[in-house]
């Protein structure tokens, strides 16, 4: 069951903070993670946003487990945990 993941980094959270997260997940190979399908970043109401598609909540569990210290590193702090839904239909290009 593939399902869509919604982040709100804390409202201190900046666009720096977020592409080092990207380059440093880049650079040690982590992304694209197992079972990892699409990501987009977004700013809505002056916040940025993080959307994501996984295959299964085990393969988003794993990768969690592996980014949240690189998290941590670079201060990118999450408002709470992310929402989780069970996806219903998926159209692709």
């Amino acid at each position: 069951m593939s399902i869509v993941v919604r982040y709100a980094p804390v409202p201190s959270s900046t666009i720096e903070q977020y592409d080092e997260v990207m380059r440093r997940l880049e650079h040690s190979g982590e992304m694209p993670a197992d079972g990892f399908d699409y990501h987009v970043a977004f700013i809505a109401d002056g916040q940025l946003l993080v959307s994501e598609v996984w295959d299964s909540p085990e393969q988003l569990e794993a990768f969690g487990k592996r980014v949240m210290p690189l998290l941590h590193d670079v201060e990118l702090e999450h408002s709470g945990q992310p929402h989780v839904f069970e996806v219903y239909n998926i159209i692709r290009r």
